[in-house]
Order: C-alpha cells, then sequence, then structure tokens
C-alpha cells in the first residue's frame, strides 16, 4: 500500500516548511528502517512543500498508521520538529489517491505558482537520492516513473507551465516595480544548484546584464564561464557593490547578512542613494529563493527591499481555470491508468502459480511422449498448443477480477482447485511464462 504524508503552503506555516527542509535526506533511510513492513521510501523536499512516500506491505495490520508513525518519528529524529508540532500541518494521503496526489505534483497543479516547471526536476531528484541511499521500491519507482511521465503528458497536451511560469519569474515579475531599467543594474547572483541556471535565464530574459555570480560551495568560477558571466570570489564585497542580489543555495544557514550591505553614496541633490556618477538609484533589492532562508531578515533594515519566499507566496497569481482543468484530467487519466496495471499486477503471483504449475505437467508430458517416440515433435506441438488455449480464459479472468479489487477471489479458487498457495511476491511477468 502507498501513502504520502505531506506539509505543504497549503496546510504549514513557512516556518514550519523551512525548518522540514534541513537535513531531508536522512529521513528517507530512517523510515524505511523502522520496521520490515516498511518496503521503501521517497521523500520530495522542495521550498514550498515535504512529502514522504512511503510503500508499505498491504497485509500488515494498521499498516497506514505505522507507515505514519514511522514518517513522523523520521522527521522528528532529522528535523527536530516533533508531532505535536506537526498536528494539523499536514494530511495523509493513502492508497488509489496516492498517484493522483504525485502527479499533480509533479505537473505543478499544487505548487504556489501553478504549471512552475521546477518541481518536476525536484521530484525525478528524490527518486534519485532515494536511489542513492537504497530505499526504493518496485511500486515507489513505478510512481515516480508514471509521474514524470503524466508531467510530460501535462506539459505536451495543455497550456500550463508553457509560458515558463516559476517562482523565480514570479519574483522578477514582482521587482518590476522596483526597477526601471534592468540593464542598468549591478546584479549578484549567489547559488550554482540547480535553481540558478533558471534564476539567470529569467534575469537575462528581464533584461539584466551586468551579471556576477558567487558560490559558497566553492563552484562560481566555472559556473561563470558556462555560463557568461562575471565570477565574485568575495561575497561580501560583491553583496556591498551589488543592486540586486538573488540567492538560491542549498546552505542550511543564511549566507548573506545585514552587515555585507554597505550604504550607497548618496546623491548631494536628493539624499537618496547614488551611484558614482550621481545618477539617484532605487532602494537596492534582496530575492532570497532559498529555504531554509539564504538571506538573514535583518537586512531589511538597511537601506534594502527583501523578497523573500513567504512574500513571493502571498502574490501567487490565480489558477488559469481552463488550462488548469485540462492539466487536472490528463492527470487523473494517468492516475486511472497507474490504479489498473497496479491491480493487474495484485494478480500477478496467482497467475505465475497456475502457469507454473500447468507447465510442470505439460513438461513431464512432453518428456513421456518423447519417450514413446516423438521424433518429429507434433505431439509436443499440439500440447503447447492445447496448454496456451486453456490458460488464456483464467489469466484473463485473473485480470479482470484483480481489476474490480478481487483478485483475492482467483488465489482462493486456485487454492480450492489445484492448492496451490501463490508466492506472497513475484517479480515474473505472466506473459513471459507463455512465452515460454
Amino acid at each position: 500500500m502507498l501513502l504520502c504524508v505531506t506539509a505543504s503552503h497549503k496546510t504549514a506555516s513557512f516556518e514550519l516548511l523551512e525548518r522540514l527542509s534541513t537535513h531531508t535526506s536522512a529521513i528517507a533511510p530512517i523510515i524505511a528502517g523502522h520496521d520490515e513492513c516498511v518496503q521503501g521510501a521517497v521523500v520530495v523536499a522542495t521550498c514550498n512543500r515535504f512529502e514522504a512516500y512511503v510503500d508499505m506491505d498491504e497485509p500488515v495490520t494498521a499498516a497506514e498508521a505505522v507507515g505514519v508513525e514511522a514518517t513522523l518519528l523520521a522527521i522528528e529524529a532529522a528535523t527536530g520538529v516533533s508531532s505535536t508540532e506537526l498536528e494539523g500541518s499536514y494530511r495523509v494521503v493513502s492508497g488509489g489517491a496516492v498517484a493522483e496526489h504525485l502527479f499533480s505534483v509533479a505537473s505543478g497543479l499544487e505548487s504556489v505558482v501553478v504549471g512552475e516547471g521546477e518541481i518536476a526536476g525536484q521530484v525525478r531528484r528524490a527518486l534519485t537520492d532515494a536511489r542513492r541511499h537504497g530505499t526504493t521500491s518496485t511500486e515507489l519507482e513505478r510512481l515516480f516513473q508514471r509521474a514524470s511521465e503524466a508531467q510530460r503528458g501535462v506539459k505536451n497536451a495543455t497550456a500550463l507551465g508553457r509560458a515558463g511560469r516559476s517562482l523565480v519569474r514570479l519574483a522578477l515579475d514582482l521587482a518590476d516595480s522596483r526597477v526601471a531599467d534592468w540593464s542598468a543594474l549591478s546584479v549578484l547572483l549567489v547559488g550554482t544548484g540547480s535553481y540558478a541556471a533558471a534564476t539567470l535565464a529569467a534575469l537575462r530574459d528581464h533584461g539584466a546584464t551586468d551579471i556576477a555570480v558567487h558560490s559558497p560551495s566553492g563552484r562560481g568560477a566555472r559556473f561563470a564561464l558556462k555560463h557568461g558571466v562575471a565570477h565574485a570570489p568575495e561575497l561580501a564585497a560583491a553583496v556591498a557593490a551589488a543592486d540586486l542580489v538573488v540567492t538560491c543555495t542549498s546552505s542550511e544557514q543564511p549566507v548573506v547578512t545585514a552587515d555585507m550591505f554597505a550604504p550607497h553614496r548618496e546623491s548631494p541633490a536628493s539624499g537618496c542613494p547614488a551611484h558614482a556618477d550621481g545618477s539617484v538609484l532605487p532602494r537596492r533589492l534582496v530575492i532570497d529563493l532559498g529555504l531554509p532562508r539564504n538571506v538573514d531578515p535583518d537586512v531589511a533594515q538597511r537601506d534594502v527591499d527583501l523578497l523573500d519566499l513567504e512574500t513571493i507566496r502571498l502574490h501567487a497569481p490565480l489558477e488559469e481555470l481552463q488550462a488548469t482543468d485540462a492539466a487536472r484530467a490528463v492527470v487523473q487519466d494517468a492516475a486511472r491508468r497507474f490504479a489498473v496495471v497496479g491491480e493487474r499486477r495484485s494478480a500477478t503471483p496467482s497467475v505465475v502459480a497456475l502457469r507454473t504449475h500447468v507447465f510442470g505437467l505439460l513438461e513431464a508430458e512432453i518428456a513421456r511422449a518423447r519417450a514413446r517416440g516423438d521424433v518429429d515433435g507434433r505431439v509436443e506441438q499440439s500440447l503447447r498448443h492445447l496448454a496456451g488455449v486453456l490458460l488464456h480464459t483464467p489469466t484473463t479472468r485473473a485480470h479482470e477480477l484483480a481489476e474490480a479489487g478481487r483478485a483475492d477471489d482467483f488465489a482462493t479458487a486456485l487454492e480450492t482447485l489445484f492448492g496451490l498457495a501463490p508466492a506472497a511476491e513475484s517479480a515474473q511477468d505472466p506473459g513471459s511464462a507463455a512465452a515460454s
């Protein structure tokens, strides 16, 4: 059984999401190690959501409760956020609803900016991280792979996301009211991770040309060379000289602080901040796209306007209903297909047991036929054809019963008629047995 424990901008405060965003790499292994009935775990942690997807052994009594307990204990162990603090700020999605939820998340339908593109990459990276830590399961692999397919289906079949909407672009759109000429700004980009390239592209689309980059992790020079921008090796000096600072690092502590903002020179005529040539500048602007925060909130006490994720979230545009409805229809169809395939898979152990039994009898009869002189193989051919014909109807019926949620009926019939007890889990595709 799949379940998801989710806290997002719709259910939790920004401060709580910020705390949940630290030390997330440890959470999936802790969940997976909680109990043998936990088959696997994948954690998706972004700037506006924390989600743990857990695969539980279905026959276990109260599997959902065990999975939620494992998740809450893992969160507390890794981040220090207790279940009491989380109460009322998360919800649990289970069973067939999990696929539709993740597909919606991956497609940007649950984002602050509906249709944003960054979330798809974040979902893919969550699966990659789980693989690296060895916490995935067959069903979680299938779930996350189908989520990527659903996201591409939404992107290709609807208008949602075609404008390249994202938190980065929304932040720069909000900054437009403060910037008369983007090409006149001295811009510092702090960070070189997955968000940095998208941020740089958005800055250039707005007309920014004087851009430098600093990397707290030391990758600034390489990023600058690759993207054709200046490298700023000294952060404090670069911040002090910049008109606009955009931060997007994965640092768990603020990297930009108030003491880095030495005042601009004042224009003698107006007393307002000014360039060295005397031209008046607007208040300096900082856009913090990090979670946890990259910028100490105290910078707002200086001659600085601070746009952080909490502020940006409050200005998110309303959904475009028509595009969103079309996207949700694509997601729902993908979720239905995921469920059908999953139900069909539930009959696999029984189908494999039946085919193994029948083909065992078949090989014994073929051996006897050969011993009696079936030199040209015609008897063997006829026996194999007969076995295939006889197996076709029960195999089809098994899948039909599984899709109706009645896979156990088929398993019971096998045990009653043939005394067969299917294995609890089988990786063999029943179609492969048919081909043997």
